[in-house]
């Protein structure tokens, strides 16, 4: 196991337990989320090695590695995955400076539908996915090799930048940064999507709320700590937009797993009342679910 000693944002060596969470998904077992006492950027700490993380993805449950529903939530999932690829497609659209240079990375591009959507859309599109499993499916999906790491991408020159849920994923924050912002052309734009623990549904749920995800997700980022980390790279923050759908599927998960893993219809009500809460709660606080982060050089 790894432990966090180091904040990679600010630097201090000070850190205390904040929650014991539960991995729900794969293992059943409980791991602790530390906070920085300094600028209170949240960690698994400890966390798997690097090199036992892949085992931790190893479930038919964990749905952004496929195309099946075989519940009532992964058949959510995939119905607003569909709305959100055309969402998605929108916001790169809209953040493009060059029309003439559609060139897209997708850093954990998963199975490919981004990909794939952006393609048929006449963007040149590369993609990085370290799962095996995912990679051969985006391979399939877009017929073209995906990268498993950063080092195998050689060009300078994209336009967009995404990494849609996948920032949290990474062990090397500050050095994958640099990595990107080494990729992305003068006028590019970098577009980072994250899980907010600051939002209401995340202070409702608490350590059942799904976004925390451990051990998957390594890191759990408050505004304050993206846009930190953000200009500690070299990027310059231009907008953020809020996703709120995503507190309707976080919600039925965290549910689900309040309720020992049982969903039944009272708890699909709740979680429908408590997603919707959030979002009006967010219109006056800017804290939604989910958040995303455009940025330039």
């Amino acid at each position: 196991m790894r432990e966090v000693l180091v904040c990679p944002i600010c630097q201090s060596t000070h850190f205390k337990p904040t929650l014991s969470c539960k991995d729900y998904t794969v293992s059943g077992e409980n791991f602790t989320v530390t906070q920085c006492t300094k600028c209170n950027f949240r960690a698994t700490s400890p966390a798997p090695e690097n090199k036992d993380l892949g085992g931790y993805y190893q479930s038919i449950n964990y749905i952004s590695h496929t195309s099946k529903a075989s519940t009532l939530i992964d058949k959510l999932y995939l119905l607003a995955r569909s709305y959100t690829l055309n969402w998605k497609l929108n916001i790169i659209s809209d953040n493009l400076i060059n029309s003439t240079n559609k060139t897209l990375l997708d850093y954990g591009c998963g199975t490919g539908e981004f990909l794939q959507k952006c393609k048929s859309h006449g963007w040149q599109v590369h993609g990085i996915e370290p799962s095996p499993e995912a990679r051969i499916k985006a391979e399939a999906n877009n017929n073209q090799s995906i990268a498993t790491s950063i080092e195998q991408i050689t060009s300078t020159d994209f336009q967009i930048i995404t990494l849609w849920h996948v920032l949290e994923h990474v062990p090397e924050l500050n050095q994958t940064l640099i990595a990107l912002r080494n990729r992305l052309h003068p006028n590019g734009r970098l577009i980072v999507a994250l899980p907010n623990p600051n939002s209401l549904d995340a202070k409702h749920y608490k350590n059942h709320w799904a976004a925390y995800d451990v051990p998957r997700h390594l890191w759990h980022f408050s505004q304050h700590n993206a846009e930190n980390l953000l200009r500690n790279n070299g990027f310059t923050l231009i907008s953020k937009n809020p996703m709120p759908l995503d507190s309707f599927y976080v919600s039925l998960l965290s549910e689900k797993y309040q309720r020992n893993g049982k969903t039944n219809m009272p708890g699909l009500i709740k979680a429908f009342l408590t997603a919707a809460r959030s979002n009006v709660d967010a219109r006056k606080t800017g804290e939604y679910s989910s958040i995303i982060y455009i940025a330039k050089k």
